[in-house]
């Protein structure tokens, strides 16, 4: 068989399989949008481990190497690219905007508000896929620039940042009960501006990044606490 097997990438693909049935679930009716969250979560944390395990394997030849990098960004749009905004769509089913628009739909701004949302989330999953495609080609020309300048930053917010920002709004709408569906869009937009961004993002050092998993934990607590009472 084609493709790379062992331990190295393991977790991207167990990602990538958790963001795919994230999407069906969503989208299919079969569970609620916080179902879809919950896969959300646990694709980035699996994604937040990866790449650490990978580099535990000296002798990675160059198309190992080559491989997990590509395979990484096409598992990273599924993920926190086409997940999210499929839980943006589910979420306007769930709370009935959705309904309530389409039996206006022959109202010109009922319509144009239709349109609206599923441009925002069309705009949200191509602006992942050029942020992803865009570090892909300059990779060599980063990995020079670091070590020459010795730079730890990300140009713009990078797209595995998803898996804490949109879990919080879902996690903060279910807590307050306020509807946040229109925001979720809106926030969606902002993000995907930021992923395009030309500003400088520091990278968390050790122990931001166990802040960072921290809150991804609070946000899975409280997910899981809205699944058991919903």
């Amino acid at each position: 068989m084609i493709g790379v097997y062992d331990y190295t990438v393991i977790l991207t693909y167990l990602s990538t399989i958790s963001g795919v049935v994230g999407i069906i679930v969503t989208m299919t009716g079969i569970g609620h949008p916080y179902c879809g969250t919950l896969f959300l979560m646990l694709s980035g944390l699996l994604d937040g481990f990866d790449g650490k395990v990978a580099r535990t394997k000296k002798d990675r030849t160059e198309m190992e190497k080559e491989f997990g990098i590509q395979i990484d960004s096409l598992s990273d749009l599924i993920c926190f690219g086409v997940l999210p905004a499929s839980i943006g769509i589910a979420q306007l089913r769930v709370s009935g905007i959705l309904t309530d628009l389409g039996r206006n739909a022959e109202r010109p701004d009922h319509y144009s508000m239709i349109l609206l949302l599923i441009s925002i989330a069309a705009f949200y999953v191509l602006a992942a896929l050029i942020r992803l495609a865009y570090f892909n080609a300059t990779t060599d020309e980063r990995a020079e620039e670091a070590k020459i300048k010795g730079k730890a930053y990300f140009t713009g917010l990078p797209v595995t940042t998803a898996a804490l920002i949109f879990p919080l709004t879902l996690v903060i709408h279910w807590f307050t009960r306020a509807d946040l569906t229109i925001f979720y869009f809106w926030l969606m937009f902002i993000v995907a501006i930021l992923f395009v961004g030309n500003f400088k993002v520091p990278k968390p050092n050790k122990k931001q990044f166990a802040v960072i998993i921290f809150i991804g934990f609070i946000e899975l607590v409280g997910t899981l606490l809205i699944l058991f009472y919903e």
